[in-house]
């Protein structure tokens, strides 16, 4: 739950900061947004998470 919070807010900081340089039109944005809503109700989901949850464990894994 922790992870998910958290890589949502990395996005939104993310996709304001392209809104604000004007990398990233209001347009592209909702497109994005909605392909992830089409993506969550797949079957792909699943796996999805999956590889999302495993990039987080090894990510917190590494000690530098």
């Amino acid at each position: 739950m922790a992870v998910s919070i958290s890589v949502v807010l990395l996005l939104v900081v993310l996709a304001v900061v392209f809104l604000r340089n004007g990398a990233l039109k209001v347009s592209h944005a909702v497109v994005c947004g909605l392909l992830g809503f089409y993506l969550a109700s797949t079957s792909m989901a699943p796996t999805i998470h999956d590889g999302l949850t495993a990039t987080a464990e090894i990510v917190s894994s590494i000690r530098p």
